[in-house]
C-alpha cells in the first residue's frame, strides 16, 4: 500500500478524535474507491442502463416499478451530485 497525507480542518481533526475506534484510514480508502467507481462509471458523459439500475437499486430504488420520466430524473439528479 501507498501512503498519503491530508489536510483536514481543526474542527473536523477534534470531531475524528471524539471517534477514536474508527478506523479513519479504512474510512477514506473506502470513499476514494467509491469515489473513483462513480468516474468511471460516467467516464465519455452516458451511463449504462444497466449500471444506472445497479447504482439505483443500492441506494434502496426498486427500479422494477421506477417509469421513465422517474428515471431520468433520478439520473439528473445523480449527475448534479457529481
Amino acid at each position: 500500500m501507498v501512503n498519503i497525507t491530508i489536510s483536514i480542518p481543526q474542527e473536523l481533526c477534534e470531531e475524528m478524535k471524539r471517534y477514536s475506534e474508527v478506523k479513519w484510514s479504512e474510512v477514506v480508502h473506502k470513499v476514494l474507491a467509491s469515489y473513483i467507481d462513480r468516474l468511471k462509471i460516467v467516464e465519455g458523459g452516458v451511463v449504462p442502463m444497466k449500471k444506472l439500475a445497479e447504482k439505483l437499486k443500492d441506494s434502496g430504488v426498486d427500479t422494477s416499478s421506477i417509469d421513465l420520466e422517474k428515471a431520468i430524473k433520478y439520473y439528473e439528479e445523480g449527475r448534479k451530485l457529481e
